[in-house]
């Protein structure tokens, strides 16, 4: 499977941002779906997962901001993210992992990884 992230830009703290994964090369609703982020000097940590089924998951301290979904038809994945904060500037990366979900937010779970799109808060 195949992952390229999209969206990803500059914006002020209380800003907007959507981001987009087109997955290739697979089937979207066969994975457990996941968005991380890095900010330099600090490790790769999960920000949110989909399962086939739909039951999402997210870390603390992005739940009543962020919210993650998944268009089949398109084969796509979304992070809609609402009240950036200047901690929330990251690389952002999609990541596919087979079955439901059931290693959480845990990077080493996952197999397939996009290239990652920049988000910088101010």
């Amino acid at each position: 499977v195949q992952l390229v992230e999209s969206g990803g830009g500059s914006v002020q703290a209380g800003g907007s941002l959507r981001l987009s994964c087109t997955v290739s090369r697979g089937t979207i609703s066969r994975y457990c779906m996941g968005w991380f982020r890095q900010a330099p000097g600090k490790e790769r940590g999960g920000v949110a997962a989909i399962s086939p089924a739909g039951t999402t998951i997210y870390t603390d301290s992005v739940r009543a901001r962020f919210t993650i979904s998944q268009d089949n038809a398109r084969n796509m994945l979304y992070l809609q993210m609402n009240s950036l904060q200047p901690e929330d500037t990251a690389m952002y990366y999609c990541a596919a992992a087979g079955g439901y979900c059931s290693g959480g937010l845990l990077a080493r779970q996952f197999p397939f990884w996009g290239q990652g799109t920049q988000v910088t808060v101010s």
